[in-house]
Order: structure tokens, then C-alpha cells, then sequence
């Protein structure tokens, strides 16, 4: 019988040939169980790129509808300050313009709403303007489509959409936002 060494008795090994399918079955384990969250947030859709010159033109200011998120998260539309409760009323009234008022939007066509908010602005205040700006977008949409198709928005047609769409454009103008405490 051959004569065991100190070295051979110090030669302890772990076997790691498994240790690599243990990681993998851990790791298509927590991949099939774990949810992955989506990010949420506003969804718009930019318009496509385009390699021609913008057709810069002055905006009459009757046509365009400014409010402005403060770094206090105070609202003020052209200017003056105004309730959030009030904002969609308002919002529908100069899109319409149903007086024919010489201070709101000539046409639905040329209506523009521009959102602009300061760097301190806390983002649920900036998101429940827009919500209000887009829900009277959406009801004034929803009353075009009851009054000629006799159906909500949603219901009609891809063609009757498109039509109601044309008549309404959603148009709102994204402005950079200001310095923290900048009002211009």
C-alpha cells in the first residue's frame, strides 16, 4: 500500500461543476416570476422628422391659449391666475369660442394651447393640467361625435374619427420650461 502524503491529505476540493445550472435555474426562476413595471407617464407622439425649413409664421395671439405651472404650482392662463377646477371650462370655451369673442381662437383649426412650466414644478401639478387640457379635447370631441353620429367618440368609426379629428385637431405646444422662479 503506497504511503498518503501530507500534500494529498490537504487537497480538499469542492466540486463546482453544478454551481453554474444552480445560477442558471435561479436566474429563468426570478426572470419568470419577477414583473417587470412600466414606466408611466404622458404618452404623446412627436411629429415626424422633416428635413425642410420650419414655416415660421406669427401666431396671432387670439389663437393661442397660454398656461402657464409656476414654481409654485400656482396656473395662470394669459397671464392671469386661475383655478385647475376651471381650466377644462375654460380650455373648451376659447377652442369653440361659441360668442365669437375677438380674444379667443377664430376657429377649433387654429386653436393652440401651450403648456409651459418651470424647472420647479412638481410633475403631478404639470400632469393635471395636461389631463384637464386633453380631457376638454376629449369632450368636445365626444360632443361632435353625439351630435353628428348620434355615438360617443370612442365608438364611431375610424372614418367618422378622422373627420371629427380634422374639424378638432388636438394641437398642444410644449414651451421649454423656465429657470426655477422665472415666470417669462
Amino acid at each position: 500500500m503506497a504511503k498518503k502524503s501530507t500534500k494529498d491529505r490537504l487537497n480538499n476540493e469542492v466540486n463546482a461543476g453544478s454551481m453554474a445550472d444552480i445560477a442558471f435555474l435561479l436566474l429563468i426562476f426570478f426572470l419568470v416570476t419577477t414583473t417587470i413595471v412600466e414606466d408611466k407617464g404622458v404618452l404623446v407622439q412627436l411629429p415626424p422628422w422633416s428635413d425642410e425649413e420650419p414655416d415660421i409664421t406669427k401666431l396671432k395671439t387670439r389663437n393661442v391659449f397660454s398656461v402657464l405651472v409656476n414654481a409654485n404650482n400656482e396656473l395662470l392662463v394669459r397671464g392671469e391666475p386661475q383655478d385647475i377646477d376651471d381650466l377644462r371650462e375654460n380650455c373648451k370655451e376659447f377652442i369653440t369660442n361659441p360668442q365669437k369673442l375677438e380674444n379667443l381662437a377664430e376657429d377649433p383649426k387654429k386653436a393652440i394651447i401651450s403648456l409651459k412650466n418651470d424647472r420647479g414644478t412638481k410633475y403631478i401639478a404639470y400632469l393635471e393640467v395636461y389631463n384637464e387640457v386633453k380631457a376638454a379635447y376629449n369632450e368636445l370631441r365626444d360632443d361632435m361625435a353625439n351630435r353628428r353620429y348620434g355615438k360617443n367618440y370612442e365608438d364611431c368609426t375610424r372614418d367618422e374619427k378622422k373627420t371629427i379629428r380634422t374639424a378638432i385637431p388636438l394641437v398642444i405646444s410644449e414651451a421649454e420650461p423656465t429657470n426655477f422662479g422665472e415666470d417669462n
